[in-house]
């Protein structure tokens, strides 16, 4: 199974967060492939520069030591995310939503607005 992780589960995965679920754990630490987004990072350290959250520096390098691989967005995804249904309006996780349809990955996420895509989801939750 490949895998594309929402930006909080890496978060969660990094700092061994509880909310992360003991199926999704046992998931991630079994897939063939765990990637994650250049959009991650984009996202998590806009968040960190206006004081939304708080993460130590370094975070791509941690997510490639925990053996996550960097997916970057390309000028297809970036096609392909405006085109999606309104049912999100997140550009982030619109982008994740396009990645996970075009490269054919399984997106783990706790964020229940993005069921009603075309994309298969692991709840990280559970």
């Amino acid at each position: 199974m490949r895998l594309l992780v929402d930006s909080h589960v890496a978060l969660w995965w990094l700092s061994g967060e509880a909310a992360l679920g003991s199926s999704c754990k046992d998931q991630l630490q079994n897939a063939d492939e765990v990637y994650f987004s250049a959009a991650t990072p984009w996202e998590l350290e806009i968040k960190r520069a206006i004081g939304k959250i708080g993460f130590p520096d370094g975070l791509v390098t941690e997510l490639v030591s925990a053996g996550f691989l960097d997916l970057p967005i390309t000028t297809a995804h970036a096609e392909r995310a405006p085109t999606l249904p309104p049912h999100h309006r997140d550009p982030f996780d619109r982008m994740l939503v396009a990645q996970a349809q075009l490269e054919a990955l399984v997106l783990v996420t706790a964020d229940r607005t993005i069921r009603p895509y075309d994309v298969e989801i692991i709840d990280a939750s559970l």
